[in-house]
């Protein structure tokens, strides 16, 4: 099942996320990390933008890319982390978000971080499936 509610407004899937996917299998718990449900479940909204964004904290907008200043300046300086450490583009996910709609972004994101060995979900961060276990050394 595909929910809308981890398709965070900074373009993050955090369905694949490290701690989101750590929560969902109980390892954060075992582990005694920070758990964390995704952005929105959390209702945060977005965890790395909203303190500095008036749109995201007053909920005039559900994505980033319906600001009349997208790309701001905090989402440029997170999207350049994301592609230099994840090689994944926020600002690119909020465009395919925009022309093809959230839930066929989901689908194209679950088919993506999908592990070819037992079908569970790799994290964007740590190339971990959280599955089987399996570390991946490419990431997606």
């Amino acid at each position: 099942m595909l929910r809308r509610d981890l398709a965070a407004p900074c373009g993050m899937n955090c369905g694949v996320c490290m701690r989101y996917l750590a929560t969902i299998s109980g390892l954060a718990k075992r582990a005694g990390t920070t758990e964390c449900t995704g952005c929105r479940p959390k209702n945060k909204n977005c965890a790395f933008i909203k303190k500095s964004c008036q749109w995201l904290r007053e909920r005039k907008a559900e994505f980033c890319f319906e600001c009349p200043v997208f790309p701001c300046r905090k989402l440029e300086t997170l999207n350049r982390r994301y592609v230099t450490r994840y090689g994944t583009s926020l600002i690119d996910n909020l465009l395919q978000i925009r022309e093809a709609g959230v839930d066929r972004w989901l689908e194209k994101e679950a088919e993506k971080w999908r592990c070819p060995d037992c079908e569970g979900t790799v994290s964007i961060h740590n190339g971990k499936c959280y599955g089987c276990g399996t570390l991946r050394k490419e990431k997606k």
